[in-house]
């Protein structure tokens, strides 16, 4: 799929329609053009980029890769950047990644992505519904779909916290398996997304401080805005990832001191049981000639002799605080 906004910087109009318009844009150097592209073969789309708007083929090798690192470089007057964003059905830490591959220009910016994205789709309808998103050049939309980027990480990861509250109380009250096999997604799916947001921080780190990208000084704002909001997202991340952590050695401490109550009863009973076991064995066995059986009242003064074995051990764990 190919779409293409022509813009009109003089009658600040946007024309929007396929491959037809580029024609156009080659004829009047006046015009700015945003190609997108998806889904297209990768000699066809390899050859149409090389030769429509001269791109290196080792940046065109690099967007078109299903994974590839963020990376920032620059070939000539073209910046090209590659950014790994949501895909469209990522709205929760259950997320997956797309590889967007930008490429801008003075007169062009031409954005691909391996399969939907909706910060494009986003501000392309935005731009198309006003032409004065282009006023600030083409730099200035690829910082905007850049931000928008970034916003959809910092969505999720702000969604996250009162659900971590959440289970904090939760864990307090109630621990259950379920809980820490939730927490434990958490924390993988944190990593992951920090990994991510990293390199990211460390590419706009670089376009921050260096003046190598022709990029207007208008815009040195927009940059730091942009950085400031990754680190940010960098930083939730590994706040999160810690307090996952944290709350999963809470659980299992809770656990664990669960069952060591319970292990303390149980050893406590053993522990009354073992006497009156022994007792029960003694005049349980078959022998003819045991006194006690001949008196009376021996059944009554054995029964009577267990209970106080019993309540003795009783009144002992109390006092040590075993119940």
């Amino acid at each position: 799929m190919i779409r293409v906004q022509l813009f009109n910087p003089i009658t600040e109009q946007i024309e929007v329609g396929g491959a037809e318009l580029i024609e156009r844009w080659s004829a009047d150097e006046s015009l700015k053009i945003w190609v997108d592209l998806q889904d297209n073969p990768v000699d066809s789309e390899r050859c149409f980029l090389e030769e429509t708007f001269g791109l290196h083929p080792l940046a065109i090798e690099d967007a078109q890769r299903q994974r590839h690192p963020p990376k920032l470089e620059r070939f000539d007057e073209v910046v090209f950047l590659l950014l790994k964003g949501l895909d469209a059905q990522s709205d929760s830490l259950d997320f997956g990644t797309i590889q967007l591959a930008i490429f801008v220009a003075q007169r062009f910016i031409i954005t691909r992505h391996s399969s939907n994205s909706i910060s494009t789709d986003a501000l392309w309808a935005k731009v198309g519904a006003s032409g004065k998103l282009w006023s600030k050049g083409a730099f200035a939309l690829a910082l905007d779909l850049i931000r928008l980027v970034v916003d959809r990480y910092l969505d999720i990861l702000l969604d996250l916290e009162p659900r971590l509250d959440q289970l904090e109380d939760e864990i307090q009250v109630q621990p259950k398996d379920t809980l820490l096999h939730e927490l434990s997604d958490y924390r993988t799916r944190l990593k992951k997304m920090r990994r991510y947001l990293i390199y990211q921080v460390q590419l706009f780190g670089v376009l921050k401080e260096s003046a190598d990208y022709s990029i207007d000084k208008s815009l040195d704002h927009d940059i730091v805005d942009i950085y400031e909001r990754l680190e940010r997202a960098s930083s939730l991340s590994s706040l999160y990832t810690e307090l996952v952590t944290d709350l999963m050695e809470s659980y299992i401490s809770l656990a664990s001191h669960h069952l060591n109550n319970i292990m303390k009863i149980l050893t406590v009973v053993t522990v009354i049981f073992v006497p009156l076991t022994f007792m029960a064995g003694i005049y349980g066995m078959n022998f003819e000639h045991m006194p006690e059986l001949h008196y009376k009242n021996g059944y009554y003064a054995l029964l009577g002799m267990m209970i106080l074995v019993a309540l003795s051990l009783l009144i002992i764990f109390r006092k040590v605080k075993w119940l």
